[in-house]
């Protein structure tokens, strides 16, 4: 494979219309085995320019792993990686324009962060220098640039990996659970700053078992179960897929209990707490009213439940409670490896 797209420098062929650039990330096939373990077991996954997009899995899911060999830090043992357009095994050119870490950032504790990052970018060399001022602004450690590392909270340490980050001025940020262990102050902290750096313009892609927040910021996400990825998309689509979740109440429960499970469209009918619960689409629920009013059970409370991020990941990898319209298509996941 060549470092870029073929065709003039313009980007356009002769003979057609200009090439598309490659995507910050494409991984196809990524497998990873130690022994008889079997890490990572045939991920496919593409991150597109602009996004914010979250790699979502268990602990053990293997998501670690996966972002080591996107980085270039272990070799696959199969399958391939592709960081635009290049490999990241083939040194350090095939990285330039990606950035991140992997687990915690790790520091001289008995340095500044100031004197950490000069370190950093006397290594990188080029102007990284010259960013590092910017990089402190940008993650609100300007002031604190003269402290001592082994003083900062894991947040502040968490922010400052990112300001050695920032030094390479990169397209694409990987980030390893970046916000794991912060308290909520330290979680907002960092979900502000990846909402702007992502308005600046960056792509990031971030592994994560903090739910909530991964909702908070992402558009996209994967969701790997076992090292397979068993869903990826856009989480809006994902929640449209699922339908919604509605409670409803009537003059006769017992009566409209029986029509909802007959109903074509209403899905998971069950009682919780004294009232039906169910799944529909928006048509689905108008018929049902329907069916409901000419059955004699008239409706005396009727309200969608907001569908979470979180219950559609624990279905997905926890049991087959996702409607198959809400996921592209992939192969059944397995049992745990």
């Amino acid at each position: 494979m060549t470092d870029g797209p073929a065709g003039r420098a313009d980007g356009a062929s002769a003979t057609g219309p200009a090439a598309a650039d490659p995507p910050p990330v494409q991984v196809r096939g990524l497998v990873k085995r130690y022994g008889e373990l079997t890490a990572v077991a045939g991920v496919d996954l593409t991150v597109r320019t602009g996004d914010v997009y979250g790699y979502l899995g268990p602990n053990g899911a293997g998501k670690t792993t996966s972002l080591r060999m996107m980085l270039g830090l272990i070799r696959p043992t199969e399958g391939s990686v592709r960081l635009f357009g290049r490999d990241p095994m083939h040194g350090v050119r095939a990285l330039e324009g990606v950035a991140g870490f992997v687990e915690a950032p790790t520091f001289y504790p008995y340095l500044s962060a100031r004197r950490n990052l000069e370190l950093l970018a006397a290594y990188d060399g080029g102007d990284a220098g010259d960013r590092i001022d910017g990089a402190l602004q940008t993650v609100e450690l300007s002031d604190r640039q003269r402290d001592r590392v082994g003083g900062f909270s894991h947040g502040m340490r968490q922010r400052l990996g990112i300001a050695a980050a920032l030094l390479r001025a990169p397209r694409l940020l990987l980030l390893d659970e970046p916000a794991t262990g912060l308290d909520p102050a330290g979680m907002r902290d960092m979900r502000l700053l990846i909402r702007r750096l992502a308005g600046q313009g960056m792509t990031v892609l971030l592994s994560s078992h903090l739910l909530n927040e991964v909702e908070d910021v992402c558009n996209r996400v994967a969701i790997v179960r076992a090292g397979r990825i068993v869903y990826e998309g856009e989480i809006a689509a994902l929640k449209r897929g699922a339908g919604a979740r509605y409670r409803l109440q009537t003059t006769d429960d017992d009566r409209a209990l029986a029509v909802c499970g007959a109903q074509p469209g209403v899905s998971d009918v069950s009682v919780d707490h004294g009232r039906i619960s169910f799944v529909a689409d928006e048509a689905a629920v108008a018929e049902l009213s329907q069916a409901l009013i000419e059955s004699g059970a008239l409706i005396t409370a009727m309200a969608p439940q907001t569908v979470t991020l979180e219950d559609l990941f624990f279905s997905f990898t926890e049991g087959d409670g996702v409607p198959a319209a809400a996921a592209e298509p992939r192969t059944a996941p397995e049992a745990a490896i």
